[in-house]
């Protein structure tokens, strides 16, 4: 176990490093791939856009970097994930780039679009980085890559300064030189995946795009890409929207607002590689359980908005009034910001586990439909607001779907037990009718 552990935290050797070095890779990606959080508050005032607008906005590289996934992942199979990550990184910083030229909104959108792709990163490591580890290390080696999250809080933690400092344009530059610096270091600091390897030396092809694309078929996956939806999808929505979110309901300005928009960013990255851990400890199962437990709860208080109240005494009517301070929202958003940490981890070590030989196209779908739900959410926050006035509206629709989750990944696994009972059941029967009477043949 001590060796395992080893191998996971040295850089001295390949797998190591490549861990490290993809990890950090993806934490530059993933700030750039929310960049808009911060300089789209800016954006916003410039062009006088609606909440809708902003939410299409801040949303846009979300669906690049989501339907991107599933093509990324594959070619990682095909192609080896060294080449695909180090590419990858520099079309984004090259788009990045451009972003900071553009003036109008549609530009705008159209630029957003090819930040996105630095988001489809996520299919290219998970699918590189597993290939370097055994089956009771997977849990804990995705988990340290999935914290690369953090880039979030990176750019909420730095952008709002550079923002003020140098305008939102200067924030862009900044931001496409570390990728493109990132790209080449990965490059010249990583080697090729055993996988890759292997299958070079014996002069084996790549296995056909049906058999890449066979398991999608099972609803298995389809059921994890959901979870993921709100492990996910959620999360980067949130880390979108709390920003406009806390500015809307507390009145902070935009530096205070992206410092504690990360109290929530950054336990729901860096406590990923403990989700991991755990996972391969106690079983990814029960980490889901916990994840959207945990998540209901808070989600259902942060739905409460505030409130008057007027209760009739027995000496006349009292006045009595609900909030939540920024305290707690800030303790709530750090509790439900650990727990789909966990469960982000807990759906990729289920990944790994159920798909040994296929990460890449089964991680590549699943990545898609979380992105996808980091994408469709925070413009569905932005219709509800302008629907019902009420700010609270974006974590009254997350609880519905954490919800919704809890109940069918519940009944799934009561139906999958008493399958594998049934199944139990019926093989012991079986032996008894076989075993001779005196148990001689």
């Amino acid at each position: 176990m001590r060796t395992e552990e080893q191998s996971i935290l040295t850089l001295s050797n390949a797998s190591g490093r490549a861990l490290w070095v993809s990890t950090i890779a993806f934490t530059a990606c993933f700030a750039v791939w929310t960049i808009f959080s911060i300089i789209g508050i800016r954006i916003k005032d410039q062009l006088g856009l609606s909440e809708a607008e902003f939410g299409l906005l801040v949303g846009t590289p979300i669906l690049t970097g989501s339907l991107a996934r599933i093509f990324l992942g594959i070619w990682t199979d095909r192609y080896g994930g060294r080449v695909v990550f180090t590419l990858n990184m520099l079309a984004a910083s090259v788009a990045t780039v451009l972003l900071s030229f553009v003036q109008t909104y549609p530009q705008m959108l159209l630029a957003a679009l090819g930040v996105g792709l630095a988001g489809g990163s996520f299919a290219v490591g998970v699918a590189y980085v597993s290939r370097f580890f055994e089956a009771g290390q997977q849990g804990t080696a995705l988990g340290i890559f999935g914290a690369g999250n953090v880039g979030a809080a990176v750019t909420k933690f730095l952008a709002p300064f550079a923002l003020v400092a140098w305008g939102w344009q200067s924030v862009a530059l900044i931001w496409a030189a570390v990728l493109a610096v990132t790209a080449v270091v990965f490059w010249f600091t990583t080697n090729d995946d055993p996988v890759l390897v292997e299958r070079r030396r014996i002069g084996a092809a790549p296995k056909p795009y049906a058999l890449e694309l066979a398991p999608l078929k099972d609803i298995r996956v389809w059921r994890f890409a959901l979870y993921y939806f709100f492990a996910f999808g959620a999360f980067v929505a949130l880390a979108l929207w709390l920003p406009r979110y806390l500015i809307g309901v507390y009145g902070f300005d935009i530096e205070t607002a992206g410092m504690v928009a990360a109290a929530y960013s950054i336990p729901a990255s860096i406590f990923r590689a403990y989700g991991g851990v755990l996972s391969d400890r106690v079983g990814a199962r029960t980490v889901m359980y916990w994840c959207f437990g945990v998540s209901a709860i808070a989600t259902l208080a942060l739905s409460l908005p505030p409130t008057d109240y007027v209760l009739h005494g027995t000496h006349g009517l009292i006045s009595a009034h609900f909030e939540i301070s920024p305290l707690v929202f800030i303790g709530i958003a750090f509790v439900l910001g650990f727990f789909m940490s966990i469960g982000k981890a807990a759906v990729f070590k289920h990944i790994a586990m159920y798909y040994p030989e296929n990460v890449g196209s089964v991680g590549g779908l699943v990545g898609m439909i979380g992105g996808l739900g980091g994408f469709v959410l925070p413009i569905t926050f932005g219709f509800l607001n302008q629907l019902t006035g009420l700010w609270t509206s974006c974590f009254m629709l997350l609880f519905v779907i954490v919800m919704m989750l809890l109940v069918w990944m519940h009944i799934s696994i009561r139906g999958i037990e008493r399958s594998r009972s049934a199944a139990t059941a019926k093989r012991s029967v079986s032996e008894a009718q076989m075993t001779p009477i005196g148990g001689r043949a």
